[in-house]
């Protein structure tokens, strides 16, 4: 209910116009919704008083209205500011723990059917077990789903806590001596920070489900890889990095693609015409990469664009937003969520994925290139902007990264009017896909792997945590 909740915030602006909340959930809400009148404007004002720290913005809703890694860091640290007022007493003193394997602990609340389960269930099984005893503490929802039960399958133990509060959950990951605590969740809906807060174990970790800094002190490192956050960018975290040398996103080999895809009838598609797709959060469709999109839609006589259909207000705003730039509503056509299986299949019926500025494709994007539909980005300015073009180098294709937003409409048009580099780019997509580091998951996890043993020895050496870069482990594994 985008729309009412975003009626509801500009009234809570006309009451306080100086709420600390109210303004930047106005925005997010507008962005939600594909609202964009004003918008510019709504975020300058936004901006200006994060500035001015009269307002304690959401730092995830951030990630999709601005393109500063400055501003990221610095809408984190009021968030954590206002979070936590006060230091936790810490519950780990110093202890060195005499382990025959490391004690590698993951905290999330979606171990269940979400985006960070359905990436990270192969790396699970993957671990080594000679070398790592897994622990799941997992304060998510029990879904029933394949996935969720392949992760309490392989783990060591599977620890439901979600009626266990900050410091219950705290207590449990010291009591069990986990030498290393991964937060799957950074700051993002359900996240529960305030775990590691408590300092329950040596090293503390944020990975994979929140791209940019939490600005918690009490977080060690994050993982990340060189392209998604080069050195000077990495100057606005608060942990040190940790650098993987292919990919820091973790990929499932096994995930299932339904046998039979759908037509494009089926999907609402017409049988003929190029088809663009994003089939991406709707709020993170900006203004001017719309009108890009609207501009191929110009050029490419009978193509579409293929949108997800992530609530009704969005939809209608966006058919709206084509009627005003000169294009039939019709030539947008909104996909429904489907089951995992079957959402990969369809991307069978698309030509080309468009990723989207500042905030681009993340699990999507690696979605696209596992169905085996090529994907073109544009290198942002933050790490939330640059994921898509980490998975094109993993996967070997960097001629589908572009770096400015004409190349990148630029690419996009030729490859709609040429055909057969098009399927060139798809014929070596089908190839790379089993072979290239992106989604063989034991070569990632045994980098992942390594990054922990590096972090773990330096905290059993009575050393700070520091920044390093893994280096590259050959294999001949394969999905």
């Amino acid at each position: 209910r985008f729309d009412e909740a975003l009626e509801s915030f500009g009234r809570a602006m006309a009451l306080d116009e100086h709420h600390p909340n109210a303004l930047d959930r106005y925005v997010y809400a507008k962005m939600l919704c594909c609202s964009w009148s004003h918008i510019e404007e709504d975020k300058r004002r936004l901006f200006a008083a994060i500035e001015r720290e009269t307002v304690v913005p959401s730092p995830f809703a951030i990630l999709t209205l601005s393109d500063s890694q400055s501003m990221q860091r610095k809408c984190a640290d009021l968030y954590v500011r206002k979070s936590f007022p006060a230091p936790r007493e810490p519950l780990w003193r110093g202890q060195r723990y005499a382990h025959d394997k490391i004690h590698l602990g993951y905290l999330s609340s979606d171990f269940f059917g979400h985006a960070t389960a359905f990436l990270s269930a192969g790396m699970f099984e993957s671990h080594d077990k000679d070398r790592f005893e897994t622990y799941a503490f997992s304060y998510s929802r029990n879904d029933g789903s394949a996935v969720r039960k392949r992760i309490e399958a392989c783990v060591n133990r599977f620890i439901d806590v979600e009626e266990k509060s900050d410091s219950e959950i705290a207590r449990t990951v010291k009591e069990m001596e986990i030498d290393i605590a991964v937060d799957l969740k950074g700051i993002t809906q359900e996240a529960r920070s305030g775990i590691l807060a408590y300092r329950p174990a040596p090293v503390q970790v944020a990975y994979l489900g929140y791209p940019g800094t939490t600005a918690m002190s009490w977080i060690d490192y994050a993982i990340a890889d060189h392209i998604v956050l080069p050195p000077e960018l990495a100057a606005h975290f608060s942990e040190k990095i940790a650098y993987l040398p292919d990919t820091y996103q973790c990929n499932d080999s096994k995930r299932e693609i339904a046998d039979a895809a759908p037509s494009r009838a089926d999907e609402g598609l017409p049988e003929t015409g190029f088809v663009f797709c994003s089939i991406n959060n709707n709020y993170k469709i900006t203004p001017y990469v719309f009108d890009i999109w609207i501009r191929l839609l110009r050029s490419v006589d009978g193509s579409v664009l293929w949108l997800l259909e992530d609530n009704p207000a969005a939809a209608r705003n966006l058919r709206q937003e084509a009627t005003a730039r000169g294009i039939p509503a019709e030539r947008l056509i909104f996909a429904q969520r489907a089951d995992p299986a079957s959402h990969l299949a369809r991307h069978r019926l698309a030509d080309l994925f468009l990723d989207t500025l500042p905030c681009g494709a993340h699990t999507t994007a690696s979605d696209a290139l596992w169905a085996g539909l090529p994907v073109l980005t544009c290198a942002g300015t933050t790490f939330a902007g640059c994921v898509a073009a980490s998975l094109l180098t993993a996967i070997g294709l960097p001629e589908l990264i572009t770096s400015s937003l004409e190349d990148y409409e630029a690419l996009a048009l030729d490859l709609a009017r040429t055909p057969a580099r098009l399927a060139a780019l798809r014929d070596k997509l089908a190839r790379n896909r089993g072979t290239a580091p992106l989604f063989v998951t034991d070569r990632f996890t045994r980098h992942l792997e390594a990054a922990y043993e590096m972090m773990w020895r330096r905290a059993q050496d009575g050393l700070p945590p520091e920044s390093f870069t893994v280096p590259r482990h050959e294999t001949k594994t394969a999905p």
